[in-house]
């Protein structure tokens, strides 16, 4: 298990803050950090709307939005440079939002088709949200899933045991990531007193950024997640050192996003939580 709480200065002369309240609520992606080993559903179904184009994209291509509104991981897939040089190699122009649409319109029904057989819980989840829940602790939830995806992976979690408070999809805001609406809105269907009060784990770049965009602290989720993009078995079966490796950069990008800390994976974050509970007592705010 590796932890990395980021360098802060408010670590420092702190002996005159008062303690702010403690932790309210802690707020979960859902593929890659609470189910899904590796965020594997959405992958196939971007390379196979844009393979029906003529247009074969890479897998780190596919990954590279991940974490933003669907329709936006495929506007903005069009706008990568790799990916609109092979699309006007194919069409000679520019992908336009008709392009986009359609793409969308044929997205979903692959999604969905997918999403139950990937509602596996990552291992640690339910440990996790149960000491969470035992500490006090609400559970929301936010996704760049829409509501209709949602509405299929939903109860296949629940019947794996991993059901949050509050799930806010990225149709359910004006804005998906990195845009802090998701988290506002878990604010005020939770309850919660404060941003201030919630923490935001996610394995998406787009996911810190909105954790930080809503004032929360931030975690960022290396091994299961997006990042490396591996099923369980295929990052049990990597030679450490190329492990190692790959977590290292993994976690030095989450690092430059401003990720308050960086962990392995969910079942890694209570030690975080009893942090900045430690650092709240001290007075630090994200």
């Amino acid at each position: 298990m590796q932890i990395s709480p980021a360098s802060d200065p408010l670590r420092r002369s702190t002996s005159l803050r008062k303690a702010l309240p403690r932790l309210e609520a802690v707020l979960f992606d859902w593929a890659g950090t609470t189910v899904d080993h590796g965020c594997m559903a959405p992958v196939a179904s971007f390379l196979e709307v844009f393979r029906r184009r003529g247009v074969a994209i890479t897998v780190a291509e596919a990954r590279g939005p991940m974490g933003t509104h669907k329709r936006t991981h495929i506007e903005l897939l069009t706008r990568t440079d790799s990916v609109a040089e092979k699309w006007r190699a194919v069409h000679g122009r520019e992908a336009t939002a008709a392009d986009v649409e359609a793409m969308f319109a044929e997205f979903v029904p692959l999604q969905i088709a997918c999403l139950e057989e990937r509602a596996q819980p990552i291992d640690g989840c339910v440990e996790t949200v149960r000491l969470l829940r035992e500490r006090g602790l609400k559970i929301g939830s936010t996704t760049g899933f829409t509501r209709e995806m949602m509405d299929v992976l939903l109860p296949a979690a629940r019947r794996l045991g991993y059901a949050p408070d509050v799930t806010v999809t990225a149709s359910d805001v004006p804005a998906g990531r990195p845009y802090p609406f998701m988290c506002l809105k878990n604010v005020i269907d939770l309850g919660v007193s404060s941003v201030g009060v919630c923490v935001k784990v996610d394995d998406t770049i787009a996911g810190i950024q909105e954790g930080q965009n809503a004032g929360m602290w931030t975690v960022g989720v290396v091994l299961t997640g997006n990042e490396l993009g591996l099923t369980k078995e295929g990052l049990a079966a990597l030679h450490p050192t190329l492990r190692a490796q790959l977590g290292a950069e993994a976690r030095a990008r989450f690092q430059r996003a401003g990720a308050h800390y960086v962990i392995d994976g969910i079942a890694d974050l209570i030690p975080c939580i009893d942090d900045i509970e430690a650092r709240r007592a001290r007075g630090e705010r994200p």
